[in-house]
C-alpha cells in the first residue's frame, strides 16, 4: 500500500512540475489562454499517455482518472495567476522541472517492470515517461524538440530506468521509486550547475 502512495505521490508531483512547465512555454510563445492550458495539459500528461497505449493500458491512467487532468489544469492556472513571479524564480522553475523528470523517470521505470520488461524496455519505458510530455510541447511551439539538440536532459531518465530494473531487484519497488526518483533529479540539477551537454555532430 506505502508503494502505491509513494508512486501516486511522485506521479501527482511530476504532472504539477510539468504542467507549469508547458504553461509557461507557452507564455514565451505569445499563446492565448487555451494555448497555455494546452501546453501545460500535454506536457504534464502526454508522456504518461503515450506511455500506457505502448503498453496496452486503454483508456490511458490520465484520461480514465479525474485527478491527473485537474493537477494539470491546476498548474496552468497557477502559471496564469503568479506569472509575475513565477518569471522572477527562473531557476526554482528548473527545479520543479529536474523534479519531476524525476518523479516520472521513477514511475514510469515501476510501470515497465510491472508489465514485465526487459532491461532495455524498462529504461526506454521510464525516458518516454518523463520526456514524452516536453517533446510534444516543443513540437506544439514550432521548436525541435529540446532533448534532440542540447542540454543533459533525456540521458538521466534512461540511466534512471536502467538503475532502477536493478534497484528493484535487489531492495524492492518502495526504495527504489525514492533512490531512482533522487538520482535523476540530482543528475539533471547537476547537469544544469556544470553545463553538461552530449557531443554535437556535424560541422
Amino acid at each position: 500500500m506505502f508503494l502505491q502512495e509513494i508512486l501516486t505521490g511522485l506521479n501527482y508531483l511530476g504532472i504539477l512540475a510539468f504542467s507549469i512547465s508547458g504553461s509557461l512555454k507557452a507564455f514565451e510563445k505569445k499563446l492565448d489562454l487555451l494555448g497555455v492550458l494546452v501546453l501545460g495539459f500535454s506536457t504534464a500528461l502526454a508522456g504518461g499517455i503515450v506511455r500506457d497505449v505502448l503498453l496496452g493500458v486503454f483508456p490511458p491512467t490520465s484520461l480514465r482518472e479525474v485527478q491527473p487532468p485537474l493537477i494539470a489544469i491546476l498548474g496552468s492556472i497557477i502559471t496564469v495567476l503568479l506569472y509575475r513571479q513565477l518569471r522572477k524564480i527562473h531557476m526554482a522553475i528548473l527545479i520543479a522541472d529536474a523534479v519531476g523528470l524525476g518523479a516520472f523517470t521513477a514511475t514510469g521505470a515501476e510501470i515497465g517492470l510491472e508489465h514485465g520488461l526487459n532491461l532495455l524496455g524498462t529504461a526506454m519505458i521510464a525516458s518516454l515517461t518523463a520526456v514524452g510530455g516536453g517533446v510534444l510541447r516543443d513540437l506544439l511551439s514550432n521548436e525541435i524538440p529540446i532533448v534532440l539538440k542540447r542540454d543533459f536532459y533525456a540521458t538521466p531518465t534512461i540511466i534512471g530506468g536502467i538503475v532502477f530494473y536493478f534497484l528493484a531487484q535487489w531492495f524492492g519497488g518502495q526504495t527504489s521509486l525514492i533512490l531512482t526518483s533522487v538520482l535523476v533529479t540530482g543528475l539533471r540539477l547537476l547537469a544544469m550547475i556544470r553545463k553538461w551537454e552530449l557531443p554535437k555532430v556535424g560541422g
